[in-house]
């Protein structure tokens, strides 16, 4: 624990409105101790949402940690494999639907006359 961020909770009583001003701007994080243990965390809302959407991500992707690793290794050794797009991903999983057809789109004018 770093003391310089862990604070006893009395003292973030007082001190709430400036450690969370601190939090905001500084993107720092409090430890939050009572009786020397730690009890909790203050961090921006902005952080918790970014780590939670982490965790989801690799909740249901488990084996992002190891593609990533992979991908990485054959970045550091110049070994590249065709590796897909994003579209290709996304439409993967159902969020994309690609438009097969060969129609052409096009904007017309119309005037009245």
């Amino acid at each position: 624990m770093d003391i310089k961020t862990t604070l006893p909770i009395t003292e973030v009583r007082k001190k709430l409105f400036n450690i969370v001003d601190e939090v905001e701007k500084r993107r720092t994080r409090f430890i939050v101790t009572e009786k020397g243990r730690p009890k909790a965390v203050i961090m921006s809302a902005e952080e918790f949402e970014s780590m939670r959407e982490t965790l989801d991500v690799l909740i249901e992707n488990p084996d992002l940690p190891k593609i990533i690793e992979e991908t990485e290794e054959d970045f550091k050794t110049g070994k590249y494999k065709k590796y897909p797009t994003l579209e290709e991903v996304l439409e993967e999983d159902g969020y994309l639907v690609k438009d097969k057809s060969n129609k052409k789109y096009e904007v017309r004018n119309k005037s009245k006359g």
